[in-house]
């Protein structure tokens, strides 16, 4: 269980780790959260750590990369600073100037607006080859409806969902 300390700790680690970079960031926020997740070959749900790390920044772009990319690296990078440092295991999920939550609501908008052609229309559309977790926000947000089906096709970077009228 993630407590206050921990935060602060979180908030103290996080800030060291990017002054060791030259980008300047400010205003770093962290929240701890758990969450219900289903682990691979279990039928049961268990509870998972979470801690969210919001951070702002004069040069977002540099931190965040080509679609998100670099983001995720740093993300992934400062989680295993974070979990060895503070001797914890959690879930971070890292967001620079709230990009990854611009980009979910973008990924409903597109999933919502791509249904409602495909009902309108009653053919297929083939999305965009996109990273697994965008992929699992379409999947998601579709799975609430029952007048299409998803599916995701094709290998590696060329991987894309292709939202089908049931």
């Amino acid at each position: 269980m993630i407590e206050k300390k921990d935060i602060e700790n979180i908030k103290k680690i996080t800030e060291e780790f990017f002054s060791k970079t030259t980008i300047e960031v400010s205003n770093i926020e962290a929240k701890a959260s758990t969450e219900e997740q289903k682990e691979a070959g279990q039928d049961s749900l268990e509870p998972r750590d979470s801690v969210e790390v919001d951070i702002k920044s004069q040069e977002p772009q540099i931190l965040i990369g080509q679609g998100g990319q670099t983001l995720f690296e740093i993300q992934r990078l400062l989680r295993m600073v974070l979990n060895k440092k503070t001797g914890k295991i959690f879930y971070l999920n890292l967001d620079i100037n709230d990009y990854k939550k611009k980009k979910i609501d973008y990924l409903i908008d597109l999933a919502k607006s791509s249904a409602d052609q495909v009902v309108l229309t009653k053919i297929e559309k083939d999305l965009l080859p996109m990273p697994p977790y965008e992929r699992r926000i379409i999947h998601a947000e579709l799975a609430k409806r029952t007048d299409v089906i998803t599916e995701s096709r094709g290998e590696g970077q060329d991987r894309h969902i292709v939202i089908k009228p049931s």
